[in-house]
């Protein structure tokens, strides 16, 4: 049986080899049809060093931790913003 594999956000990165990924995920609603988000987040093993912001592919694992099952494969950095300085008009 494969592994599963989720595409979700590094929300932290204060721990060691440790972040917080969070995947989003969309479902519409059977009713009202209307498409609702819903985010979870996962604990996972960062070897290749994911910062906040960064988009990452996490895979099922065996149990590292009491909350960690989960270990980063491949990371995008996110990219930042422009740093152009924008003047006011006054």
């Amino acid at each position: 049986m494969p592994k599963k594999q989720l595409i979700g956000t590094v929300v932290s990165d204060k721990m060691e080899k440790t972040v917080v990924v969070e995947v989003e995920t969309r479902k519409r609603h059977p009713v009202y049809h209307k498409v609702i988000k819903r985010g979870k987040k996962f604990k996972a093993h960062n070897e290749i060093g994911a910062k906040v912001g960064d988009t990452v592919k996490i895979e099922e694992t065996r149990p590292l931790s009491k909350n960690k099952t989960w270990k980063v494969i491949e990371s995008t950095k996110s990219q930042a913003p422009s740093s152009k300085s924008q003047t006011a008009v006054f």
